[in-house]
């Protein structure tokens, strides 16, 4: 009899199955995370195509580092789904999320240029 197989291997192949309410917690975490990479996709391209009074490298700046916050944290909504996903099937810890750190980092940045282009 044909079995479906599940993907990623990595993830499916170790431990046994987690309570559903858990596996869909992990699944919202992925989707909030998904959200918040396309929000700061959205910001860069909003703030580069923006007609601001600011200095165009400062808005370019900006711009570079709001999607690259944004692909920080697509690949924590893979990766952090993916290392949760492990720990709920092997009863081990929850991860801390990686990339959190950074994505604050990248938030203040382009605040601080943001506040910085008011002042120039």
């Amino acid at each position: 009899m044909w079995q479906q197989q599940r993907f990623p291997r990595r993830v499916y192949g170790s431990g046994e199955e987690p309570d559903p309410r858990f596996s869909l917690a992990n699944e919202r975490t992925f989707l909030a995370w998904i959200r918040t990479a396309l929000a700061f996709f959205a910001a860069g391209v909003a703030l580069n195509a923006l007609e601001l009074s600011m200095p165009t490298w400062l808005l370019l700046t900006g711009s570079v580092v709001l999607i690259v916050t944004g692909l920080l944290a697509g690949g924590q909504a893979w990766l952090g789904w993916a290392r949760s996903e492990r720990a709920l099937r092997t009863g081990t810890a929850l991860p801390a999320p990686g990339v959190a750190p950074l994505v604050t980092v990248g938030i203040v940045l382009v605040a601080a240029l943001l506040l910085i282009g008011l002042f120039w």
